[in-house]
């Protein structure tokens, strides 16, 4: 084998090498699209509080909000002061609440039942808080951010995604409410603008 070869050899096995060590991306997903039936709906999860329950029987008769969130995120200490609120507009609306915890790959650092347990006591969740325990969920509606929302009208139906508003860090700031619009636009059969906005928040963190 002449030198070139064998150099040109010996690099690409330096490099298929070096491949193995790299951080895997996020886990692909195709995400929920406006219009479609929330996934899984029928499959069970273990709130806080040790009910275990599923989508469907969360849903109000107006619908059903669903949070992607977790414990360990800036982004959703920055956000937490509209949870309550949020849910309690959706609950007084008849709209189900749960957020859900997908962080299944460190269970172990920050993001177990018990930690879930204390952050809900400590932070006075009002509504369910329950594990996503392998992401399966998260999965299937092609969640990939903490918090990531998705908001269902009463035949299960998605009609808005993404984030909570314009300001993570002020709830004082915001200028858009797009999770308030849409509830309050949902429940008055009003059109709903923006349906989709950006997810902003802490990668999930996926299965092994």
């Amino acid at each position: 084998m002449k030198l070139h070869k064998l150099f040109y050899v010996l690099l690409m096995l330096l490099a298929v090498g070096l491949l193995a060590f790299l951080p895997v991306e996020d886990k692909p997903a195709d995400r929920l699209e406006i219009g479609a039936k929330a996934p899984l709906a029928n499959v069970e999860v273990t709130d806080v509080s040790g009910e275990k329950l599923t989508l469907a029987e969360v849903a109000g008769e107006n619908g059903l909000l669903v949070n992607f969130s977790c414990n360990t995120c800036p982004w959703v200490k920055a956000w937490e002061d509209r949870y309550n609120p949020i849910a309690n507009l959706a609950e007084e609306n008849d709209i189900g609440v749960i957020m859900l915890n997908p962080n299944a790959a460190i269970r172990n650092d920050g993001e177990s039942m018990e930690d879930m347990q204390a952050r809900a006591k400590s932070s006075n969740y009002d509504f369910y808080y329950a594990l996503d325990e392998q992401a399966k969920l998260a999965e299937a509606f092609g969640a990939t951010r903490t918090p990531d929302i998705f908001l269902f009208n009463s035949d299960m139906e998605l009609v808005y995604t993404g984030a909570i508003d314009d300001n993570a860090k002020s709830a004082q700031d915001v200028e858009q409410q797009f999770l308030k619009d849409a509830i309050q636009n949902l429940v008055a059969g009003k059109e709903i603008n923006p349906q989709t906005t950006k997810a902003l928040g802490c990668t999930i963190k996926w299965p092994k």
